[in-house]
């Protein structure tokens, strides 16, 4: 999962004015699916007050704001990263969107009161996009879990592969493989261990 680091003000309200960005929508999104810093701070600035006033308008704290728009940015991250999505509104109305709607899945879930439904901001349905971005997440833990199970050396030796971005032949010599047939023959029995522990678990809900 992809996590994006923005410095907060440890302040209660932050004193940051809405910036315009010198950037256009489009390029905003292709600069956070990029993960370009200058994308993901205008971002920030153009949006966290707005989410922030909101949370803590309705039984929340600047630390609850936080977390909820780190979810949000990840949640837009993914969508941006996907070639068929279309934004058919502003960012900042698909960030509170996200942020609103998550935020008032937690107050429901926690049992707390909810001052302010109305919003006096503009919003759009993003049910499906979280839908979609709570069932990465929890397919994501599920894969986490699966690795942890599957012991040495796949564990290592797939995410030498697919987080390392090792080739063969440097996984070979790694792993002390005669040549980079044996490890590929190594990788593939490890990624099918790997695929019926994750199933394994999927299936009965873990």
């Amino acid at each position: 999962m992809t996590i994006f680091w923005v410095t907060f003000t440890p302040k209660s309200v932050l004193k940051v004015q809405p910036v315009k960005a010198e950037l256009n929508e489009q390029a905003l999104l292709k600069g956070l699916a990029e993960n370009d810093t200058k994308a993901i701070e205008t971002i920030y600035k153009n949006n966290f007050n707005m989410v922030q006033s909101f949370i803590i308008n309705n039984n929340g704290t600047y630390d609850d704001a936080r977390d909820i728009f780190q979810e949000a940015m990840i949640a837009l991250y993914e969508k941006a990263k996907s070639e068929s999505f279309v934004l058919t509104s502003k960012i900042n109305t698909y960030v509170y969107s996200i942020c609103r709607r998550l935020w008032l899945k937690r107050l429901q879930q926690m049992g707390r009161f909810v001052l302010q439904t109305d919003s006096l901001e503009e919003t759009v349905q993003v049910e499906d996009d979280l839908e979609m971005h709570e069932k990465r997440n929890a397919e994501f833990t599920i894969m986490e879990r699966a690795l942890n199970s599957l012991g040495e050396p796949c564990k290592s030796l797939l995410e030498g592969f697919y987080l390392k971005k090792l080739d063969m032949q440097e996984l070979a010599k790694a792993f002390g493989y005669t040549n980079a047939d044996n490890a590929k023959n190594q990788k593939y029995k490890c990624l099918t261990r790997l695929k019926k522990l994750f199933f394994t678990q999927y299936n009965i809900g873990e």
